[in-house]
């Protein structure tokens, strides 16, 4: 893969990740957004709608507000589809799986770090807050900003070299039988994290009869169609 390739990518995880908290917060850190587009990058829009949809699922119960932590899966979702060029089909959903849940969780570390930066900037200057100076005010925003466009392009740089050392030395080493296991493996998580998310929501009420014939009516018409 070429540098200049690797530099988009790297633009487009750090906008993700951007994305999620700070700005431009156009949706663009959902991985079904983030991998089509990572996807285009690279001319392969089937592997990067392939790995937004399993990642989606992983976000799918995931609210990212106040201290909560939680793995990030935009720049994730991008270093997957990078990996996933270490291979065809299966070989590549399997590797872009395994680069792009380690990136998640990693990103999900650089949330928790970067919040509490944060914390600490706005308790050193309470008094010019509480005194109402808006250029201190002004100076936080851009400086939180700052820190996680930082972090963003860290992490995305992160997954992006772990998507490239994959291509070297693990995409001879490892059998089909052995990739196809690492995809069944993160598409059944990821299923089994989107269903769990989609009852929690749904709840035991009228919600889950409604949910239940609104799956089989879209099964049907799928099915016929």
């Amino acid at each position: 893969m070429s540098l200049e390739l690797q530099l988009v990518l790297l633009a487009w995880g750090t906008l993700v990740g951007l994305d999620l908290i700070s700005v431009p917060q156009m949706m663009i850190a959902r991985p079904i957004v983030a991998g089509p587009v990572a996807g285009a990058i690279l001319g392969d829009v089937a592997t990067g709608l392939a790995l937004g949809v399993v990642f989606e699922l992983f976000q799918y119960d995931i609210l990212p507000v106040g201290a909560a932590r939680y793995p990030e899966y935009g720049p994730a979702t991008v270093a997957a589809v990078s990996a996933a060029q270490a291979g065809a089909g299966t070989f590549g959903l399997g590797f872009g799986v395994l680069v792009g849940l380690t990136t998640g969780l990693l990103g999900g570390v650089s949330l928790h770090l970067v919040h509490r930066l944060n914390a600490r900037a706005v308790d050193a200057s309470a008094a010019a807050l509480e005194a109402g100076d808006p250029r201190v005010l002004l100076r936080l925003h851009v400086a939180g900003i700052v820190r996680d466009a930082a972090r963003a392009a860290l992490v995305t740089g992160v997954g992006l070299v772990l998507a490239q050392l994959t291509r070297l030395f693990l995409a001879g080493a490892y059998t089909l039988r052995g990739v196809a296991g690492l995809a069944v493996a993160g598409v059944a998580g990821a299923l089994a994290v989107g269903t769990a998310g989609t009852l929690r929501r749904v709840g035991r009420g009228p919600g889950l009869r409604w949910f239940v014939a609104g799956l089989a009516g879209g099964s049907v018409v799928a099915w016929l169609s």
